[in-house]
This record gives C-alpha cells, structure tokens and sequence, in this order.
C-alpha cells in the first residue's frame, strides 16, 4: 500500500513517456488527463458561438481528449497533441453535426466550415481583426464562393423558432413580427358560398353574370347581345345579386352574439 501511495504522490514529476508507460495505472492516467486538459480546453473555445454553451464544448473535447488517451501509441513516435488534436476535432465536429443543427448538412460541407472556422480563428490572432473571405480562401486555397456557400449554410444550420422571444421588440415572439394578415381571409366564405350559388343559376344567368363582371361589358353592349334593353339588364342584374347575396347569406353561420 505504502508503494502504491508512493508511486501517486510522485507521479506529477514523472517525464511524459513514464506516464504512458504506467498509463493503465489510475495515477498515471489522471495526470495525463490533467496535463492535457487545457489543450482540449484550447480546441473547444475554436468552436466558441455556434449555438452551443462553452461548457458544453468543453465537455465534448474532454471526451475527445478520453478517446485520444485510450487509442494513443506512444510508440509509434508521433507527438500525443498532434494524435489528440484531430480526435478532438473530430468528437466536436460530430457532436454538432448529429446533436446540434437543425439543419442537417453534409459531411463534406461540415468539414469545410469547421476548416473554415479553424482557419479564421488562426487569422484572426495573427492578423488582430476579422480575416476576409478572400484571406481565407486564399490560405485554405478553394475559391471564395465555396467558402461563402459553407458560411451560408452554418447560418442556416439552426433557423431561429417562430416561439423565439426577442427582447429588443418588447419581449412579444418572433412570430408577432412576421408575415401578415391576408385581407381576402375574412371573404373566404363568402366566396365559396356565391360560387355554389351561382352554380344553381340557369345558363342564361351565368352568361349575364360573365358579360358584365368577367368581361367587363357595359350593359347597353350586355342587351344588344341579348337582344333587350339596357333596363332589362340592369333589372336582371339587380334581381341576381339580391338572389345571390340572400343564398350567401343562408349559409354564413351566424355571427356571436
């Protein structure tokens, strides 16, 4: 027992290829953990501001960082960061493509806006300001309208909802402020029930009906087709739209009271 709290008491001064040589041993195993969690830390905040909280980032890349652990071969000679960086990467980019979009995209087009991000990110502390497309496009080397159609798509990754509460609108819903209201809704019915009178009418009703409302015929032209006077329409017509409005109505529910 005395060995064992011996080998974890000293085991923060250990050189790293020690470490992974005792790595199934729990001591050996938390201060490699310890050691690289900052790291994992560094890889999470990249992806910082894409609808996901940070804490949450962080966890998934401690979780990439596990897998690193467990499938890393020190004796292979290749650097742990390097094995662990793309594990990383890789736990973060398919925690947000299965878990976090709406919108489900492409592996391909995912791919291309985690580079992109990686990349700007890079620009950004070399260059102490936002990168332009052109900057970026000209690093990762495709052209610039590949890199603003990834960038398009990661904003249509996660549509805002209609139920979204916008406090600079007075706290009223997303859905107060869009569309509008159709000013034909009110007559729906209307409309319906006149259609299926008219639909009852004789065809020399119809045809008046069409002369002087579909074709637009005044109603001097509407009697010599007819072969009656201007009175004789104008009666008709009268009588027609009283028949039809008086339908109409027989079928409209009537309104609360």
């Amino acid at each position: 027992m005395s060995s064992r709290h011996g080998f974890a008491s000293h085991v923060g001064l250990w050189q790293e290829a020690d470490l992974w040589e005792h790595r199934e041993e729990e001591a050996a195993r938390t201060e490699l953990v310890n050691r690289f969690l900052p790291f994992a830390k560094s890889i999470a905040l990249r992806y910082k501001g894409r609808a996901e909280s940070l804490d949450d980032l962080i966890q998934v890349a401690n979780l990439g960082l596990m897998k690193a652990l467990d499938r890393f071969d020190p004796n292979k000679g290749h650097p742990f960061m390097a094995f662990a960086s793309s594990t990383i990467n890789g736990e973060l980019k398919r925690h947000f493509r299965d878990r976090v979009s709406t919108v489900k995209l492409p592996r391909s087009i995912y791919e291309r806006i985690g580079e992109i991000e990686s990349v700007a990110s890079d620009l950004r502390n070399a260059l102490g300001r936002e990168p332009s497309l052109s900057e970026i496009a000209e690093y990762i080397d495709c052209p610039e309208s590949e890199i603003s159609d990834a960038l398009g798509a990661a904003m249509a990754r996660n549509p805002s909802p209609l139920q979204y509460e916008d406090e600079d609108e007075d706290g009223r819903m997303l859905e107060e402020h869009v569309g509008a209201i159709d000013e034909g809704y009110e007559f729906t019915e209307d409309r319906i029930a006149v259609g299926e009178a008219i639909e009852r009418l004789g065809p020399e009703d119809r045809t008046l009906l069409r002369m002087r409302f579909e074709e637009e015929l005044p109603q001097r032209e509407i009697g010599e087709r007819l072969g009656c006077s201007q009175m004789q329409v104008s009666r008709r017509l009268r009588r027609l739209l009283e028949r039809l409005g008086s339908e109409a109505g027989e079928h409209r529910e009537p309104e609360p009271v």
